[in-house]
């Protein structure tokens, strides 16, 4: 929860200097491995230095970060001869990309978080974060796929997994619609978890029992070295709730999991998600 607010809360100083908010994942000691400025765009890429240590990875994500940094430079370029006023007073777009390190997993998954912030001119600047998983032995890039028996589109894996996302997603909103609302309604009676989850059209439309649809997913830490404690998944503002809501993290533990689990998921996951986890 203080990890949400906290990005609200950066977010909404963003808006007020026009600039977007850095990722609250954001290590303090990490140096940008990227840092633009043109008459256009001011650009930064931050690698966490914990991310540094496995082969390859550091690599991967500077080459991924140069595209952005390209990218993001053209962007500001074309608008700036497209819109000069735009940019009067010295005004440039700014782009942030951040990378986190989230956990290191049966000695060869590193997961972590991309977290970018931009704003290019419009009403507020914008967020977005998803998830990388690192093969350190086969110096890839990985999905969760091989951690579960089936991963099918609208299978019995996804189909079951959504519904705990969704589920962990009225959780949360639920709590913010209470702390949101006037003094004398906070003890109007809410409906249950499962209730909202059905019945609300962000969550439904925000998670999907599809792979790619039904939020960035992470490797939670765990209370045991070398395991997980399950699945977090990161949704970005808008994804599941309004903009002002900001974004959502929320847990699904490995024990929900289990019946589903290959061997090879069985063998990476253990144990609870650590106090300081939940804090974030």
């Amino acid at each position: 929860m203080r990890h949400t607010i906290r990005r609200t809360i950066l977010a909404a100083f963003a808006f007020v200097i026009g600039l977007p908010a850095m990722p609250a994942n954001a290590e303090p000691d990490s140096k940008p491995v990227i840092e633009l400025k043109t008459r256009a765009a001011e650009i930064s890429v931050t690698i966490d230095d914990k991310l540094k240590a496995y082969a390859g990875l550091a690599a991967d994500l500077l080459a991924e970060g140069r595209r952005f940094a390209d990218k993001a430079r053209a962007e500001a370029e074309a608008d700036f001869k497209s819109h000069p006023g735009d940019f009067r007073g010295d005004k440039r777009w700014t782009y942030d990309r951040v990378y986190t390190f989230r956990s290191f997993v049966a000695d060869r998954y590193v997961s972590l978080l991309r977290d970018d912030g931009t704003y290019a001119g419009g009403a507020h600047p914008n967020s977005n974060t998803d998830t990388i998983l690192w093969d350190v032995t086969a110096k890839k890039r990985i999905s969760v796929r091989p951690f579960f028996n089936e991963t099918a589109d609208n299978g019995p894996t996804l189909t079951a997994l959504t519904k705990l996302v969704r589920r962990a997603v009225a959780v949360e909103k639920l709590v913010r619609m209470k702390d949101a609302a006037p003094d004398e309604e906070k003890n109007k009676p809410q409906p249950s978890a499962d209730e909202l989850a059905q019945k609300d059209d962000w969550i439904q439309r925000g998670v999907l029992p599809q792979l790619l649809k039904i939020g960035p997913i992470s490797l939670a830490p765990s209370t045991v070295a070398g395991k997980s404690s399950g699945l977090t998944l990161h949704f970005s503002a808008y994804a599941v709730d309004a903009y002002a809501a900001g974004p959502y993290t929320v847990f699904v533990p490995w024990t929900a999991l289990r019946p589903y689990l290959s061997a090879e998921g069985a063998a990476i996951f253990g144990g609870d998600r650590p106090k300081s986890d939940e804090e974030q």
